[in-house]
């Protein structure tokens, strides 16, 4: 399927938000998808990402995480001085902050003429499968899939200790897949187990999978030396899939 792209700017906090949106080429509505950028904002690889999820039916928006610090279009580098940058981006935004961006971008997708109301996703890398874990928390979000999600298991986000994700995951609705590396130093076993477990805690309502597979921090990424194309297609297999089924 041939895909498109378009930009918006939508307020939040008297501000402009800066959303890109891959969408499938041609007249007709489709399942949305929230999408959200690793600490680099909306790379290449983010933008590639973006591209072959639209080819599979979705209309996928992405916003820049960092416009209220940033100006429109800022991509960060993947160097040492661009990583600096984006960390320290992160620790100027509150848990708040991100979550008011989040429900902007979720109604300003939800009301798209080429979106099927109230058929919504979530995915997001490194800080963005946090952030997407947070969007499902959103009962428009029908699925959400949270790729190596930095911060998850100890509760850090942006410049908040506790973003206490976890502790809301009993207010998830929709179906879950949460995606770790094995070879993660950001995310390492004992916080990879405290996630399933919490997960599996409380009611037991969330519907969802923690999946491991080989590979580093940001295994996806297809540029650099981390990318493993192998586990990068079978992660797109499974969450094509399960937004594929919840988004129907």
């Amino acid at each position: 399927m041939q895909v498109t792209t378009r930009e918006a700017d939508v307020k939040v906090d008297g501000r402009p938000m800066r959303i890109v949106v891959a969408a499938p080429r041609g007249k007709g509505r489709h399942p949305g998808i929230l999408l959200y950028s690793e600490i680099f904002q909306l790379t290449g690889p983010i933008r590639r990402s973006m591209d072959r999820l639209a080819g599979h039916g979705f209309v996928v928006a992405a916003p820049e995480i960092y416009h209220r610090i940033e100006p429109p279009g800022l991509v960060i580098p993947y160097d040492d001085a661009g990583r600096m940058r984006g960390q320290d981006d992160a620790a100027r935004t509150s848990v708040a902050e991100f979550d008011a961006s989040r429900k902007a971008a979720l109604d300003w997708l939800d009301g798209q003429p080429d979106v099927i109301a109230g058929h919504l996703g979530a995915m997001g890398f490194c800080i963005g499968g946090h952030l997407a874990f947070r969007a499902a928390l959103d009962p428009r979000v029908l699925a959400a899939v949270c790729c190596y999600p930095t911060g998850l298991h100890d509760g850090r986000l942006g410049k908040d200790g506790d973003a206490a994700s976890l502790a809301q995951a009993d207010e998830i609705a929709g179906r879950l897949l949460v995606v770790f590396g094995e070879a993660d130093p950001h995310i390492p076993e004992e916080g990879r187990w405290k996630v399933a477990e919490a997960l599996h805690a409380g009611t037991g309502s969330v519907r969802h999978r923690v999946a491991l597979y080989p590979g580093e921090h940001a295994f996806m990424r297809d540029e650099g030396p981390r990318y493993d194309p192998d586990a990068c297609d079978a992660v797109w297999r499974e969450a094509i899939d399960l937004f594929r089924s919840a988004l129907a």
